[in-house]
Protein backbone atom coordinates (compact mmCIF):
# COMPACT_ATOMS: atom_id res chain seq x y z
CA UNK A 1 0.00 0.00 0.00
CA UNK A 2 1.11 3.34 -1.01
CA UNK A 3 2.67 5.20 2.53
CA UNK A 4 1.45 8.26 1.22
CA UNK A 5 -2.21 7.11 0.95
CA UNK A 6 -1.47 5.49 4.31
CA UNK A 7 -0.78 8.76 5.76
CA UNK A 8 -3.44 10.91 4.55
CA UNK A 9 -5.90 8.39 5.59
CA UNK A 10 -4.69 8.19 9.07
CA UNK A 11 -4.09 12.32 9.53
CA UNK A 12 -7.93 12.45 8.24
CA UNK A 13 -8.20 10.50 11.42
CA UNK A 14 -6.45 12.10 13.46
CA UNK A 15 -8.15 15.68 12.20
CA UNK A 16 -11.51 14.17 12.95
CA UNK A 17 -10.27 12.71 16.75
CA UNK A 18 -9.14 15.76 17.22
CA UNK A 19 -11.86 18.16 16.45
CA UNK A 20 -13.76 15.02 18.79
CA UNK A 21 -11.39 15.96 21.47
CA UNK A 22 -11.50 19.46 21.52
CA UNK A 23 -15.51 19.78 21.17
CA UNK A 24 -15.46 17.67 24.59
CA UNK A 25 -13.33 19.98 26.14
CA UNK A 26 -15.31 23.28 25.12
CA UNK A 27 -18.91 21.53 25.93
CA UNK A 28 -17.47 20.98 29.17
CA UNK A 29 -16.20 24.59 30.25
CA UNK A 30 -18.43 26.37 27.49
CA UNK A 31 -21.76 24.58 27.67
CA UNK A 32 -23.67 28.01 26.56
CA UNK A 33 -21.03 28.05 23.38
CA UNK A 34 -21.58 24.77 22.77
CA UNK A 35 -25.58 25.24 22.55
CA UNK A 36 -24.51 28.34 19.73
CA UNK A 37 -22.59 25.95 17.73
CA UNK A 38 -24.67 22.91 17.84
CA UNK A 39 -26.18 23.72 14.29
CA UNK A 40 -22.91 23.30 12.44
CA UNK A 41 -22.60 19.06 13.56
CA UNK A 42 -26.87 19.50 12.86
CA UNK A 43 -25.83 20.60 8.92
CA UNK A 44 -23.39 17.58 8.64
CA UNK A 45 -25.80 14.88 10.04
CA UNK A 46 -29.13 16.68 8.10
CA UNK A 47 -26.70 16.40 4.70
CA UNK A 48 -25.80 12.56 5.00
CA UNK A 49 -29.30 11.95 5.65
CA UNK A 50 -30.27 14.05 2.55
CA UNK A 51 -28.05 11.57 0.91
CA UNK A 52 -28.45 7.79 2.37
CA UNK A 53 -32.03 7.69 0.87
CA UNK A 54 -30.98 7.68 -2.70
CA UNK A 55 -27.49 5.83 -1.86
CA UNK A 56 -29.12 2.96 0.29
CA UNK A 57 -31.86 2.20 -2.99
CA UNK A 58 -28.84 2.99 -5.14
CA UNK A 59 -26.18 0.41 -3.55
CA UNK A 60 -28.87 -2.36 -2.64
CA UNK A 61 -30.42 -2.64 -5.88
CA UNK A 62 -27.25 -2.18 -7.48
CA UNK A 63 -25.95 -5.32 -5.80
CA UNK A 64 -28.79 -7.57 -6.24
CA UNK A 65 -29.73 -6.15 -9.79
CA UNK A 66 -26.00 -6.49 -11.35
CA UNK A 67 -25.61 -10.36 -9.75
CA UNK A 68 -25.08 -13.33 -12.54
CA UNK A 69 -26.67 -15.51 -10.08
CA UNK A 70 -29.97 -14.87 -8.26
CA UNK A 71 -28.88 -17.66 -6.13
CA UNK A 72 -25.76 -16.06 -4.95
CA UNK A 73 -27.74 -13.00 -4.09
CA UNK A 74 -30.48 -15.07 -1.78
CA UNK A 75 -27.11 -16.98 -0.31
CA UNK A 76 -25.76 -13.55 0.39
CA UNK A 77 -28.91 -12.39 2.28
CA UNK A 78 -29.72 -15.18 4.13
CA UNK A 79 -26.51 -15.68 5.39
CA UNK A 80 -26.65 -11.64 6.81
CA UNK A 81 -29.64 -12.18 8.52
CA UNK A 82 -28.77 -15.24 10.13
CA UNK A 83 -25.40 -13.53 11.22
CA UNK A 84 -27.41 -10.28 12.71
CA UNK A 85 -29.90 -12.51 14.78
CA UNK A 86 -27.12 -14.40 16.00
CA UNK A 87 -24.46 -12.39 17.02
CA UNK A 88 -27.35 -9.96 18.84
CA UNK A 89 -28.55 -12.64 20.53
CA UNK A 90 -24.92 -13.37 21.59
CA UNK A 91 -24.76 -9.57 22.80
CA UNK A 92 -27.42 -9.70 24.85
CA UNK A 93 -27.18 -12.84 26.42
CA UNK A 94 -23.58 -11.07 27.37
CA UNK A 95 -25.46 -8.18 28.67
CA UNK A 96 -27.92 -9.87 30.63
CA UNK A 97 -25.21 -12.48 32.47
CA UNK A 98 -23.61 -8.96 33.53
CA UNK A 99 -26.04 -7.17 34.80
CA UNK A 100 -27.03 -10.04 36.95
CA UNK A 101 -23.69 -9.87 38.81
CA UNK A 102 -23.86 -5.93 38.59
CA UNK A 103 -27.33 -4.64 39.05
CA UNK A 104 -27.28 -1.08 37.76
CA UNK A 105 -30.49 0.03 40.17
CA UNK A 106 -29.67 -1.06 44.10
CA UNK A 107 -32.75 0.37 45.33
CA UNK A 108 -36.08 0.80 44.30
CA UNK A 109 -36.92 4.43 43.40
CA UNK A 110 -39.42 6.36 45.07
CA UNK A 111 -41.74 9.45 44.12
CA UNK A 112 -41.27 9.12 40.58
CA UNK A 113 -43.36 11.22 38.58
CA UNK A 114 -44.35 10.29 35.24
CA UNK A 115 -44.47 11.96 31.94
CA UNK A 116 -47.39 11.67 29.04
CA UNK A 117 -46.33 9.52 26.45
CA UNK A 118 -49.20 10.09 23.90
CA UNK A 119 -50.32 7.60 21.48
CA UNK A 120 -48.39 4.49 20.18
CA UNK A 121 -49.21 1.69 17.67
CA UNK A 122 -50.19 -1.65 18.50
CA UNK A 123 -46.96 -4.54 17.88
CA UNK A 124 -48.67 -5.74 15.13
CA UNK A 125 -49.29 -2.40 13.49
CA UNK A 126 -44.92 -1.37 14.55
CA UNK A 127 -44.19 -5.37 12.91
CA UNK A 128 -46.44 -3.95 9.63
CA UNK A 129 -44.85 -0.70 9.70
CA UNK A 130 -41.55 -1.60 9.97
CA UNK A 131 -41.26 -3.39 6.64
CA UNK A 132 -43.68 -1.61 4.53
CA UNK A 133 -45.08 1.77 4.11
CA UNK A 134 -48.43 2.98 2.74
CA UNK A 135 -47.36 4.74 0.00
CA UNK A 136 -44.12 5.63 -2.19
CA UNK A 137 -43.90 8.72 -0.73
CA UNK A 138 -42.86 7.20 2.69
CA UNK A 139 -39.94 5.62 1.19
CA UNK A 140 -38.33 8.78 0.78
CA UNK A 141 -38.12 9.08 4.59
CA UNK A 142 -34.89 7.90 6.32
CA UNK A 143 -37.31 7.04 9.08
CA UNK A 144 -38.25 4.28 6.86
CA UNK A 145 -35.14 2.51 6.41
CA UNK A 146 -36.38 -1.11 6.60
CA UNK A 147 -39.25 -0.55 4.13
CA UNK A 148 -36.90 1.07 1.84
CA UNK A 149 -34.52 -1.89 1.80
CA UNK A 150 -37.29 -4.28 0.98
CA UNK A 151 -38.55 -1.96 -1.82
CA UNK A 152 -34.82 -2.18 -3.08
CA UNK A 153 -34.17 -5.57 -3.08
CA UNK A 154 -37.46 -6.27 -4.85
CA UNK A 155 -36.37 -3.73 -7.24
CA UNK A 156 -33.35 -4.89 -8.11
CA UNK A 157 -34.36 -8.58 -8.61
CA UNK A 158 -36.95 -6.84 -11.25
CA UNK A 159 -34.19 -5.24 -12.83
CA UNK A 160 -32.47 -8.48 -12.54
CA UNK A 161 -34.88 -10.20 -14.24
CA UNK A 162 -35.78 -7.80 -17.39
CA UNK A 163 -32.18 -7.11 -18.14
CA UNK A 164 -30.13 -8.63 -16.32
CA UNK A 165 -26.78 -7.06 -15.06
CA UNK A 166 -25.99 -5.56 -18.43
CA UNK A 167 -29.47 -4.09 -18.70
CA UNK A 168 -30.26 -0.61 -19.23
CA UNK A 169 -31.55 -0.37 -15.53
CA UNK A 170 -28.40 -2.21 -14.05
CA UNK A 171 -26.27 0.20 -15.73
CA UNK A 172 -27.86 3.11 -14.29
CA UNK A 173 -27.91 2.02 -10.69
CA UNK A 174 -24.58 0.89 -10.97
CA UNK A 175 -23.81 5.03 -12.26
CA UNK A 176 -26.36 6.16 -9.59
CA UNK A 177 -23.85 4.04 -6.84
CA UNK A 178 -21.16 5.88 -8.14
CA UNK A 179 -22.52 9.60 -8.37
CA UNK A 180 -23.88 8.99 -4.52
CA UNK A 181 -20.59 7.49 -3.29
CA UNK A 182 -18.52 10.47 -5.00
CA UNK A 183 -21.35 13.02 -3.33
CA UNK A 184 -20.83 11.46 -0.07
CA UNK A 185 -16.64 12.00 -0.26
CA UNK A 186 -17.77 15.74 -1.03
CA UNK A 187 -19.80 16.06 2.03
CA UNK A 188 -16.70 14.38 4.14
CA UNK A 189 -14.58 17.18 3.88
CA UNK A 190 -16.83 19.19 6.58
CA UNK A 191 -16.62 16.23 9.15
CA UNK A 192 -14.03 17.86 10.87
CA UNK A 193 -15.58 21.21 11.90
CA UNK A 194 -19.40 18.92 11.90
CA UNK A 195 -17.51 16.47 14.48
CA UNK A 196 -16.29 19.47 17.09
CA UNK A 197 -19.77 21.01 16.97
CA UNK A 198 -21.58 16.93 17.97
CA UNK A 199 -19.12 16.40 20.60
CA UNK A 200 -19.62 20.03 22.26
CA UNK A 201 -23.06 20.01 22.61
CA UNK A 202 -22.88 16.06 23.98
CA UNK A 203 -20.55 17.13 26.74
CA UNK A 204 -22.55 19.99 27.22
CA UNK A 205 -26.23 18.11 27.10
CA UNK A 206 -25.40 14.89 29.06
CA UNK A 207 -22.34 15.70 31.64
CA UNK A 208 -23.95 16.26 34.15
CA UNK A 209 -25.91 13.35 34.38
CA UNK A 210 -23.06 11.04 34.60
CA UNK A 211 -24.46 10.39 38.22
CA UNK A 212 -25.93 7.94 40.48
CA UNK A 213 -28.24 5.19 38.97
CA UNK A 214 -27.02 6.56 35.46
CA UNK A 215 -23.79 6.59 36.36
CA UNK A 216 -23.77 3.18 37.45
CA UNK A 217 -25.64 1.82 34.43
CA UNK A 218 -23.04 3.77 32.06
CA UNK A 219 -20.01 2.89 33.89
CA UNK A 220 -21.13 -0.98 32.95
CA UNK A 221 -22.40 -0.10 29.01
CA UNK A 222 -19.67 1.90 28.32
CA UNK A 223 -16.47 -0.16 29.01
CA UNK A 224 -18.35 -3.45 28.04
CA UNK A 225 -18.74 -1.72 24.47
CA UNK A 226 -14.84 -1.25 23.96
CA UNK A 227 -14.16 -4.78 25.35
CA UNK A 228 -16.50 -6.47 22.95
CA UNK A 229 -14.64 -4.33 19.84
CA UNK A 230 -11.27 -5.79 21.18
CA UNK A 231 -13.53 -9.62 22.20
CA UNK A 232 -15.86 -10.45 20.10
CA UNK A 233 -15.04 -8.22 16.91
CA UNK A 234 -11.92 -10.25 16.33
CA UNK A 235 -13.27 -13.72 17.07
CA UNK A 236 -15.51 -12.94 14.05
CA UNK A 237 -12.96 -11.55 12.08
CA UNK A 238 -10.70 -14.68 12.29
CA UNK A 239 -13.81 -16.98 11.94
CA UNK A 240 -15.06 -15.36 8.84
CA UNK A 241 -11.25 -14.59 7.45
CA UNK A 242 -9.12 -16.55 9.01
CA UNK A 243 -5.32 -16.23 9.00
CA UNK A 244 -5.00 -12.38 8.55
CA UNK A 245 -8.56 -11.60 9.50
CA UNK A 246 -8.28 -9.96 12.98
CA UNK A 247 -4.91 -7.57 11.66
CA UNK A 248 -6.98 -6.76 8.60
CA UNK A 249 -9.81 -5.91 10.09
CA UNK A 250 -8.20 -3.51 13.11
CA UNK A 251 -6.07 -1.81 10.22
CA UNK A 252 -9.77 -0.86 8.55
CA UNK A 253 -12.22 -0.64 11.25
CA UNK A 254 -11.30 2.80 12.58
CA UNK A 255 -12.82 4.34 10.07
CA UNK A 256 -16.57 3.36 10.40
CA UNK A 257 -16.14 3.38 14.24
CA UNK A 258 -14.88 7.11 14.23
CA UNK A 259 -17.78 8.13 12.38
CA UNK A 260 -20.28 5.89 13.91
CA UNK A 261 -19.29 7.58 17.64
CA UNK A 262 -19.63 11.03 16.17
CA UNK A 263 -22.80 10.78 14.04
CA UNK A 264 -24.95 8.35 15.93
CA UNK A 265 -26.12 6.80 13.02
CA UNK A 266 -25.77 3.57 11.39
CA UNK A 267 -27.34 4.77 8.22
CA UNK A 268 -24.69 8.07 8.35
CA UNK A 269 -21.80 5.25 8.53
CA UNK A 270 -23.16 3.31 5.16
CA UNK A 271 -20.88 4.99 2.51
CA UNK A 272 -17.53 4.51 5.72
CA UNK A 273 -18.15 0.61 6.03
CA UNK A 274 -18.48 0.43 1.95
CA UNK A 275 -14.79 2.18 1.60
CA UNK A 276 -13.43 0.16 4.21
CA UNK A 277 -14.75 -3.25 2.27
CA UNK A 278 -13.59 -1.96 -0.54
CA UNK A 279 -9.59 -1.37 0.61
CA UNK A 280 -10.06 -4.60 2.27
CA UNK A 281 -10.92 -7.03 -0.69
CA UNK A 282 -14.12 -7.89 0.26
CA UNK A 283 -16.82 -8.88 -3.06
CA UNK A 284 -19.05 -5.46 -4.19
CA UNK A 285 -22.14 -7.61 -3.86
CA UNK A 286 -21.46 -8.89 0.03
CA UNK A 287 -20.39 -5.01 0.71
CA UNK A 288 -23.40 -3.75 -0.65
CA UNK A 289 -25.68 -6.31 0.58
CA UNK A 290 -24.53 -6.40 4.24
CA UNK A 291 -23.74 -2.77 4.97
CA UNK A 292 -26.98 -1.07 4.02
CA UNK A 293 -28.86 -4.39 5.57
CA UNK A 294 -26.75 -3.66 8.99
CA UNK A 295 -27.54 -0.21 9.20
CA UNK A 296 -31.30 -1.19 10.06
CA UNK A 297 -31.28 -5.11 11.33
CA UNK A 298 -27.61 -5.45 13.04
CA UNK A 299 -27.69 -4.20 16.33
CA UNK A 300 -25.93 -5.59 19.24
CA UNK A 301 -24.57 -2.63 20.71
CA UNK A 302 -29.20 -1.86 20.71
CA UNK A 303 -29.08 -5.46 22.22
CA UNK A 304 -26.98 -4.60 24.61
CA UNK A 305 -28.81 -1.39 25.75
CA UNK A 306 -32.44 -2.98 25.59
CA UNK A 307 -31.14 -5.42 28.66
CA UNK A 308 -29.79 -2.46 30.33
CA UNK A 309 -33.55 -0.96 29.56
CA UNK A 310 -35.28 -3.04 30.67
CA UNK A 311 -32.97 -4.19 33.67
CA UNK A 312 -32.57 -0.99 34.66
CA UNK A 313 -36.45 -0.22 34.70
CA UNK A 314 -36.72 -3.66 37.34
CA UNK A 315 -34.14 -2.40 39.31
CA UNK A 316 -36.73 0.87 39.50
CA UNK A 317 -39.66 -0.94 40.41
CA UNK A 318 -38.23 -3.15 42.55
CA UNK A 319 -38.44 -6.35 40.61
CA UNK A 320 -36.80 -9.72 41.22
CA UNK A 321 -34.29 -10.70 38.19
CA UNK A 322 -34.49 -14.23 37.41
CA UNK A 323 -32.55 -16.05 34.81
CA UNK A 324 -36.07 -17.78 33.54
CA UNK A 325 -36.24 -14.83 32.38
CA UNK A 326 -33.21 -14.76 30.13
CA UNK A 327 -35.32 -16.33 27.03
CA UNK A 328 -37.96 -13.48 26.71
CA UNK A 329 -35.21 -10.79 27.22
CA UNK A 330 -33.15 -11.93 25.02
CA UNK A 331 -35.89 -12.62 22.31
CA UNK A 332 -37.38 -8.91 22.97
CA UNK A 333 -33.83 -7.29 22.72
CA UNK A 334 -33.22 -9.25 19.44
CA UNK A 335 -36.76 -7.71 17.67
CA UNK A 336 -37.00 -4.82 19.05
CA UNK A 337 -32.93 -3.99 18.10
CA UNK A 338 -33.57 -5.48 14.97
CA UNK A 339 -36.31 -3.04 14.09
CA UNK A 340 -34.91 0.42 15.45
CA UNK A 341 -33.92 2.73 12.39
CA UNK A 342 -30.22 3.03 12.16
CA UNK A 343 -30.77 7.22 13.28
CA UNK A 344 -30.31 8.79 16.55
CA UNK A 345 -32.67 8.10 18.90
CA UNK A 346 -34.39 5.11 16.72
CA UNK A 347 -36.99 6.58 16.51
CA UNK A 348 -38.46 5.12 19.95
CA UNK A 349 -39.53 2.23 18.31
CA UNK A 350 -37.76 -0.14 20.83
CA UNK A 351 -38.80 1.68 23.70
CA UNK A 352 -42.07 1.45 22.71
CA UNK A 353 -41.75 -2.35 22.26
CA UNK A 354 -39.95 -2.85 25.75
CA UNK A 355 -43.02 -0.44 27.36
CA UNK A 356 -46.01 -2.36 25.89
CA UNK A 357 -43.97 -6.41 26.36
CA UNK A 358 -42.97 -5.68 30.17
CA UNK A 359 -44.15 -2.19 31.92
CA UNK A 360 -47.82 -2.21 30.14
CA UNK A 361 -49.23 -0.62 33.08
CA UNK A 362 -46.58 1.53 34.19
CA UNK A 363 -46.02 2.96 30.62
CA UNK A 364 -45.88 6.45 31.35
CA UNK A 365 -43.34 5.72 34.48
CA UNK A 366 -41.23 3.45 32.38
CA UNK A 367 -40.96 5.35 29.10
CA UNK A 368 -39.08 8.56 30.01
CA UNK A 369 -36.70 6.41 31.76
CA UNK A 370 -35.82 4.28 29.09
CA UNK A 371 -35.64 7.33 26.33
CA UNK A 372 -32.95 9.04 29.21
CA UNK A 373 -30.94 5.71 28.99
CA UNK A 374 -31.17 5.75 25.32
CA UNK A 375 -29.86 8.63 24.69
CA UNK A 376 -27.29 8.83 27.22
CA UNK A 377 -26.07 4.97 25.87
CA UNK A 378 -26.71 6.09 21.44
CA UNK A 379 -23.14 7.17 21.10
CA UNK A 380 -21.07 3.72 21.78
CA UNK A 381 -23.95 1.53 20.71
CA UNK A 382 -24.38 3.23 17.15
CA UNK A 383 -20.43 2.47 16.96
CA UNK A 384 -20.83 -0.80 18.12
CA UNK A 385 -24.04 -1.70 15.38
CA UNK A 386 -22.00 0.41 12.60
CA UNK A 387 -18.68 -1.08 13.25
CA UNK A 388 -20.06 -4.46 13.51
CA UNK A 389 -21.70 -4.10 9.87
CA UNK A 390 -17.69 -4.02 8.28
CA UNK A 391 -17.10 -7.23 10.46
CA UNK A 392 -20.15 -9.28 9.50
CA UNK A 393 -18.67 -8.97 6.13
CA UNK A 394 -15.85 -10.86 6.81
CA UNK A 395 -18.36 -13.61 7.87
CA UNK A 396 -21.04 -13.51 4.78
CA UNK A 397 -17.66 -13.23 2.68
CA UNK A 398 -16.48 -17.05 4.04
CA UNK A 399 -19.88 -18.54 3.54
CA UNK A 400 -20.34 -17.16 -0.29
CA UNK A 401 -16.79 -16.39 -1.29
CA UNK A 402 -14.83 -19.47 0.31
CA UNK A 403 -12.79 -19.88 3.39
CA UNK A 404 -9.76 -17.86 1.64
CA UNK A 405 -11.69 -15.21 0.39
CA UNK A 406 -9.09 -12.58 2.46
CA UNK A 407 -6.15 -14.46 1.38
CA UNK A 408 -7.10 -14.28 -2.15
CA UNK A 409 -7.67 -10.81 -2.23
CA UNK A 410 -4.86 -9.60 0.12
CA UNK A 411 -2.56 -12.06 -2.60
CA UNK A 412 -4.31 -9.59 -5.60
CA UNK A 413 -3.09 -6.68 -3.26
CA UNK A 414 -0.24 -7.36 -3.20
CA UNK A 415 0.26 -8.42 -6.81
CA UNK A 416 -1.34 -5.30 -8.26
CA UNK A 417 0.95 -3.17 -5.62
CA UNK A 418 3.92 -5.25 -7.06
CA UNK A 419 3.39 -4.34 -10.75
Amino acid sequence: MDKKSVMKNYAFLAILLGAMVLGCLVGWLFPDFAAVIKPLGTVFINMMFCVVVPLVFASISTSVACTKSRKRAGKIMGTTVATFVVTGAIAAVIMFVILKVVPPVLEPWTNISGEEMGEYASLSDMIVNFFTVSDFAGLLSRKAMLPLIVFSVLFGFSANLAGGPDGPIAQWLSALSDVMMKFVKIITYYAPVAFFAIFADLMATYGPQMAGAYGRALAVYYPLCFVYIFTAFPLFAWFGGGKGGIKTMFQHITRPAVVSLGTCSSVATIPTNLDAAADTGISKDVAEMVCPLGATMHMDGSCFSCVLKILFVWGVFGKEVTWGSLPLIVLVAVLSSVGMSGVPGGGYIGEYIICSIFFPTQIELAFPILVAIGNLVDPPATMINSAGDYVVCFIVSRFVDGKDWLQKALASKKGAAAE
